[in-house]
């Protein structure tokens, strides 16, 4: 089965050009979305982009391929303002996608699972921030209680929700062995979470160079998904020369890319570990 995996796109449009064509061209069977869709401007609203370019780019696909139209699923990221979900649930009305942020949907045999929130950033934004395992934060970060949303959370949810509490609930008893997990933000202490942080102090701390999830971390070892799907962190494949990894049986893949190009990865569910990644 050809699966295609995109994150991090941040509204180039380029980027989302070349992956209109690679679908056209090679009809996969399903397309997976992981976060950060949006141009990056702040905190303002973006919804000129969802409406005006990104439902008629999708749109467009779709006439040209019909029946042969991929089912797509995606989830936003940390850049992503949460106000923005509302477009994205139209586009999802109108046929386009399946947005999937804390919930599960089937795929032919394989039950997909998404999660956009990542550990607190020291960016304001904070609609997909969450303490990680507890409330600490790291040095340099802002914590989610400090930042802005720009959709209304309960006091509750922001002081004490956190990204372990929000798998737990999201994954309850299920078997994982068919499971794929879209999630933004990559397992903690990885390939796929090494930042650009090396010999960077605040007050004389240095900061740690692995900005990823230890919920998602210990969720993988512990669960063992079948394949999990990452974003977030656009340098570290360039660092640590790895895109893919496994924790025990689960194959775990970073498709955020720091450079022009638009990082395309294909899947076959069946047999993720012989997953490809290039640069179109």
């Amino acid at each position: 089965m050809n699966c295609f995996f995109v994150t991090d796109l941040h509204g180039h449009i380029d980027r989302y050009e070349k992956l209109a064509l690679a679908i056209e061209s090679g009809r996969p069977a399903a397309v997976l979305v992981g976060g950060d869709l949006l141009p990056s401007v702040g905190l303002d609203r973006r919804g000129d982009f969802v409406e005006d370019w990104l439902i008629p780019c999708f749109s467009q696909i779709s006439h040209e391929l019909e029946q042969q139209y991929p089912a797509v699923f995606l989830i936003l990221g940390n850049d992503d303002p949460g106000c923005e979900v509302d477009l994205f649930l139209e586009g999802e009305q109108q046929g386009l996608w399946s947005y999937i942020h804390k919930k599960k949907v089937h795929f032919q045999e394989f039950a997909i699972y998404g999660y956009a929130c990542v550990p607190p950033t020291p960016f304001r934004l904070k609609d997909w921030e969450r303490y990680d395992i507890s409330r600490f934060v790291d040095v340099g970060a802002v914590s989610p209680e400090e930042g802005t949303q720009t959709v209304t959370v309960s006091e509750d949810e922001v002081k004490w929700g956190t990204i372990q509490k929000d798998l737990d609930s999201l994954a309850g008893n299920d078997e994982m062995g068919n499971a794929i997990m879209l999630f933004h933000s990559p397992p903690y202490d990885t390939p796929l979470d090494r930042a650009g942080l090396d010999g960077r102090f605040i007050e004389h701390t240095p900061l740690d160079v692995h900005v990823g999830s230890i919920a998602i971390k210990r969720f993988i070892e512990t669960r063992q998904p079948l394949l999990t799907l990452h974003g977030h962190v656009h340098e570290s494949a360039r660092i640590t020369g790895e895109w893919m990894s496994t924790i025990g049986r689960t194959v775990c893949i970073n498709g955020a890319h720091d450079g022009p190009e638009l990082a395309l990865v294909r899947f076959d569910p069946h047999t993720p570990a012989t997953a490809t990644r290039e640069l179109l």
